[in-house]
């Protein structure tokens, strides 16, 4: 492989210390203000980190802005199930400052919304709650994801998201 890397170039920065998996390869990469490196994967995104470098899969990244120089990420974490449906809650955003973002903020947000096959927002008289159909990387098939609003009732939204999953494993003919 090393000819091919001399043909395309190796876009792993060399003082990078994650580690990707195997086959995993980077298809964009850009240094981030103050340390570290956003790389763009088939897996997901590549973000510093205080433990070091750690991947955020596509289907995790909840929000992406790009703004004045500055990327802004909310990622998702599961928090739950509500029978083959995924409940998440968002994490508090980060930012990170891109001196030479090159195309690192459109690779994202391709990559991202590559991710999503439908969605869904369904609000109730005491909240509301996104309701996501996607693609995880490296696996077959989607998954069904849901984000309440905060203070939305959680239980209603378990329920609803329970029987809309079952449905999407067992569509209608």
């Amino acid at each position: 492989m090393g000819w091919l890397r001399h043909l395309l170039g190796d876009r792993v920065p060399a003082d990078f210390d994650g580690s990707l998996d195997d086959g995993e390869h980077v298809v964009g990469s850009t240094a981030v203000e103050g340390g570290g490196y956003l790389l763009v994967t088939p897996l997901g995104l590549w973000i510093p980190a205080e433990a070091g470098p750690r991947r955020v899969g596509w289907h995790l990244v909840g929000k992406a802005a790009w703004s004045d120089g500055v990327l802004t990420l909310t990622e998702s974490q599961e928090t739950g199930t509500a029978g083959k449906a995924v409940l998440l809650a968002d994490k508090a955003p980060v930012r990170f400052k891109l001196p030479r973002p090159g195309k690192v903020p459109l690779q994202l947000r391709q990559r991202v919304d590559g991710s999503v096959r439908e969605r869904h927002r369904k609000d109730f008289g005491t909240g509301g709650a996104w309701f996501v159909e996607r693609k995880i990387p490296g696996r077959d098939g989607t998954v069904l994801q849901v984000r309440p609003d905060p203070g939305t009732d959680v239980d209603l939204v378990k329920a609803i998201a329970e029987e809309a999953a079952e449905k999407l494993v067992k569509p209608r003919g």
